[in-house]
């Protein structure tokens, strides 16, 4: 059961979605909240302390015309700090294993049995008969 698990897991793409879907939900947080409270101010820092921050005003005095880039800044800062904890935490040795695989030095996942897929098929067309 633990072989047909292991399996199920290395096979295809399953480990590459679950990885980034998991972990980049989860971390997300986390680099959010960093850019948010240590990078976006010191961003903010190199526009002045006459005005909101880096970035301006298209119509100058109003403030809801103020495009903010230090946003911008923050969202590509977290962006590149998810993608290289999921790069460098997941993929790389994901793509370790499977070189080591691919020199033979371990196991990739069992394939069925010409016996496996006989008595699969015919359970399938068993299934079919008594439906029909």
């Amino acid at each position: 059961m633990i072989k047909g698990f292991k399996d199920f897991l290395m096979r295809g793409n399953v480990i590459d979605l679950a990885v980034a879907v998991v972990i980049g939900a989860a971390f997300t947080a986390i680099v959010t909240a960093f850019t948010t409270s240590v990078i976006k101010p010191l961003i903010n820092a190199l526009g002045g302390t006459e005005t909101q921050g880096l970035g301006f005003e298209v119509v100058p005095g109003k403030e809801s015309t103020f495009v903010d880039l230090s946003t911008l800044f923050n969202a590509i800062i977290s962006f590149v700090i998810t993608a290289a904890v999921v790069y460098f935490l997941f993929v790389l040795p994901m793509n370790k294993l499977k070189e080591r695989r691919k020199r033979g030095e371990e196991a990739g996942p069992a394939e069925p049995t010409d016996v496996e897929l006989l008595k699969e098929i015919r359970d399938l067309l068993a299934a079919q008969k008594s439906r029909g």
